[in-house]
């Protein structure tokens, strides 16, 4: 299905004492990729939540491979896994600027309604971005 990658070099305050990028980290990495593969569609998480649609987490999952240290260049690849309905799923594949793979993933996403806190289903003009690629 749809992907998007976006590259970006390990900062020295996300590692630990051993020099290894804290696993904490990882979390804030996925949403860089969901961001970046919203903005690719031409639209914005800020958007989506002027318009009343917030976007929780309701389940992650991490499998490490290896490790990421300062100053590598790593590209988080997001994949739209399904069409979403009520929910959205990803997976990623994160890796090292030599296609070295540190980590895969996978985020489901649950569309909500900000006034009533309730879930939606995927507003149509998401729907009719993902149907256009």
């Amino acid at each position: 299905m749809d992907f998007n990658e976006i590259s970006f070099r390990i900062r020295y305050g996300e590692t630990d004492q051993m020099g290894i990028v804290y696993h904490g980290n990882y979390p804030q990495y996925l949403e860089m990729g969901r961001i970046e593969w919203l903005r690719a569609l031409g639209i914005s998480y800020k958007f989506m939540e002027e318009t009343g649609i917030l976007l929780p987490v309701i389940s992650l999952q991490i499998n490490f491979k290896k490790s990421a240290v300062y100053d590598d260049l790593v590209t988080v690849k997001t994949i739209l896994k399904k069409p979403p309905m009520a929910r959205i799923e990803f997976d990623y594949v994160i890796y090292r600027n030599s296609n070295e793979i540190l980590a895969t993933a996978n985020t489901v996403l649950a569309f909500m309604d900000r006034d009533t806190k309730r879930p939606r289903r995927c507003p149509d003009y998401l729907l009719k971005k993902i149907d256009s690629l």
